[in-house]
């Protein structure tokens, strides 16, 4: 790793975590200890960042030391040490009265924040202990550790979270999606079905575009994904975006197959919605040429294959203007087997 400008030869001494050298330059009597670095780094950060615990020992022993001093970054030694899973370094930090345990950088990340998304259980744990540290701490995104923790898959840590005491599962970021939401974009399994376990966890809630966390499973086509968050009994899987565009829409749009039977397996989801632009599930079918597709939306008792968009098109018509001729084929059964009927 490149060092900055302006590095002290004790904060070179503190980031190789060389003891004896540390000490020899602290015993000097016009040291000055917490000089920073271009980037605003002292030897107490660079030392807590690598996880040198003996140099931070040393340091902290100094009553001239400020413990919490931010970087450019706003990022303080505790910030560091739990960014980079320096449990050892995080309870030396913690012990000291004036660190402030919960204090955000820059971009409004506290260390529990740091810590949760890149997985350090036993930090996270460390933190929580504190009833100064906000479990539900928002950066300046709106994230809070447990959405961190959701989007990478960080199991242990998740479940550390929702164990401790006025943890709120459902915060929207400023993007509007929440943990759950953030799992599923991301096809983190355990996660989801742990956040799923738990009654607190509302499956139906849209972000700032109104896709909820279905939709995202079926524009991702992740059959797991989706069979696991039908099994939820207050699941809602013909929720539409702001665009009118339902899980059951972007399934076929996207030309998951597998995604759109088990959609179309539910009574509940309505094969003939119509997106912004007025075109049913099936229209995209038929425009695409997707045969089997095509054949899935058919077998459903309700389905409207004569409905027509804002243009006055219809999913034969689309058919015929795209040259699908086993689309045009199958539709035009269709139409005979329901005159027939009636």
């Amino acid at each position: 790793m490149a060092q900055p400008q302006g590095l002290t030869p004790l904060a070179w001494a503190a980031s190789q975590g060389d003891d004896t050298l540390v000490a020899i330059f602290l015993g000097q009597e016009d040291i000055c200890p917490d000089i920073p670095d271009e980037e605003g780094r002292t030897p107490l950060s660079w030392a807590a960042r690598r996880g040198h615990a003996g140099a931070v020992g040393l340091l902290l022993q100094r009553e001239d030391i400020d413990p919490d001093f931010p970087d450019s970054d706003g990022q303080t030694p505790l910030s560091w040490a739990s960014s980079n899973g320096h449990a050892v370094v995080v309870r030396q930090l913690l012990w000291r009265e004036d660190v402030v345990p919960d204090k955000e950088d820059c971009s409004g990340r506290s260390a529990l924040s740091w810590a949760a998304m890149s997985g350090h259980v036993e930090v996270v744990s460390l933190l929580l202990e504190r009833p100064d540290v906000n479990p539900n701490s928002r950066d300046s995104e709106g994230r809070t550790p447990v959405s961190w923790a959701s989007e990478m898959g960080e199991i242990g840590v998740v479940q550390l979270l929702m164990g401790k005491q006025g943890i709120e599962l459902d915060l929207a970021d400023s993007f509007g999606r929440t943990p759950l939401s953030w799992a599923v974009g991301e096809a983190m399994h355990q996660v989801i079905s742990l956040l799923l376990e738990n009654d607190r966890v509302n499956p139906n809630l849209p972000d700032t575009r109104g896709r909820v966390p279905l939709l995202y499973a079926a524009v991702s086509g992740n059959v797991q994904v989706v069979k696991t968050l039908l099994e939820r009994e207050d699941i809602s899987p013909d929720i539409p975006c702001i665009y009118d565009r339902t899980p059951l829409w972007h399934a076929v749009y996207d030309g998951h197959k597998g995604v759109a039977k088990l959609l179309l397996e539910r009574e509940d989801v309505d094969p003939n919605h119509c997106d912004d632009q007025g075109r049913t599930a099936l229209s995209w079918a038929a425009i695409h040429g997707d045969y089997e597709t095509v054949i899935l939306l058919l077998e459903r008792a309700d389905i409207d294959a004569d409905i027509a968009d804002r243009n006055g098109n219809t999913p034969y018509m689309y058919s015929l203007m795209a040259g699908h001729r086993a689309v045009q084929m199958i539709l035009v059964n269709w139409r005979d087997t329901q005159v027939s009927v009636a």
